[in-house]
């Protein structure tokens, strides 16, 4: 289903669209705060016999401000499916912690070199270099061993290979390394001889591997925990695939035009180092076309979810709007 658009008419007003939409969609994501914040501290907590300095790295990191998507994607992925929220809890923790980890070692000196994170300093910052890098280090099999612990071992099994592909070399890692790569070849004269067409497929490609896969990985948890029929997996993946591009395109319109007082993190250096960016290639309008288009789409693969798939339609939709 990879970049195919589905054929529906296009939204004229998407944010008049959201508006009518009946789910409040801050409340929702409070609602999932509220639910998987506890659950994370109380795996913190239980890391008892780990020096103090990594342990509270890793309470920095994992209980840092944020409006927890991930959580709320595996949670919402198995109430559109008929599941029960306190069985896709495992999953939805899961993630989290794959994201708080890909965040710190994202922002290291090696990497993307930041020093603001949802408005505060960076882990390395706020501790030390090696404190952050362990820190990551810890959460990834953490991340494993919640999903052994609260699950039932064949679903434990299933739900530790999706995990594990999204995060690995073909996925998540793999798109940061190609993230990586592609800035240093914007910096080199071959750059220049690269059609805008190849940049944009490899720039998606990167970023269906950096931030789609987890997303992804979300829903089928979610689905996975809720006993998904083969159709409703199709419409998860169906959306996830639309959701994580869009919600890439406006990550990037957010460093283009946003503020660091809104956004949380220091914006337009992604222009200042040269990277690939959906506005650098096509454009700020197109890219806020395609971010819609992207936003249709997910939304309606929800349909067959019916009632119970509005959070994850008005999750799509919100997302292209945000300034933060």
């Amino acid at each position: 289903m990879q970049g195919r658009m589905l054929q529906r008419p296009a939204e004229s007003d998407p944010a008049a669209h959201a508006a009518r939409e009946s789910v409040d969609i801050a409340a929702a994501i409070a609602d999932v705060r509220q639910f998987i914040d506890p659950l994370l501290e109380e795996a913190v907590n239980g890391l008892c016999h780990a020096p103090e300095r990594l342990r509270e790295s890793i309470r920095y990191a994992l209980l840092a401000p944020g409006k927890r998507l991930r959580p709320a994607l595996a949670l919402w992925a198995s109430d559109a499916c008929g599941g029960d929220r306190q069985a896709a809890a495992a999953g939805a923790m899961a993630v989290e912690m794959i994201h708080a980890y890909s965040l710190v070692h994202d922002d290291l000196p090696a990497m993307d070199d930041d020093d603001l994170r949802r408005g505060r300093p960076t882990c390395h910052r706020a501790f030390d270099e090696a404190t952050a890098i362990l820190c990551g280090d810890a959460l990834q099999p953490l991340a494993f061993e919640t999903l052994v612990r609260h699950l039932p071992p064949d679903t434990a099994g299933r739900a530790c290979g999706i995990l594990a592909a999204a995060a690995g070399a073909e996925a998540l890692v793999g798109g940061q390394a190609e993230d990586l790569a592609a800035e240093q070849a914007t910096a080199e004269t071959d750059a220049a001889n690269a059609s805008p067409e190849s940049q944009l497929a490899r720039l998606e490609q990167i970023h269906r591997c950096k931030t789609g896969a987890l997303f992804l990985a979300c829903l089928r948890l979610g689905g996975l925990t809720a006993g998904a029929s083969a159709e409703q997996f199709q419409a998860l993946e169906t959306y996830g695939e639309a959701f994580g591009l869009a919600f890439q395109i406006a990550d990037d319109l957010l460093d283009a035009e946003g503020t660091e007082e809104t956004v949380g993190k220091r914006v337009g250096k992604d222009a200042a180092r040269g990277k690939l960016t959906f506005p650098s290639l096509v454009g700020i309008d197109a890219s806020r076309s395609r971010a819609y288009a992207l936003a249709a789409e997910a939304e309606h693969a929800c349909q067959i979810f019916g009632t119970r798939g509005k959070p994850l339609a008005t999750l799509a939709n919100w997302i292209v709007h945000r300034n933060h």
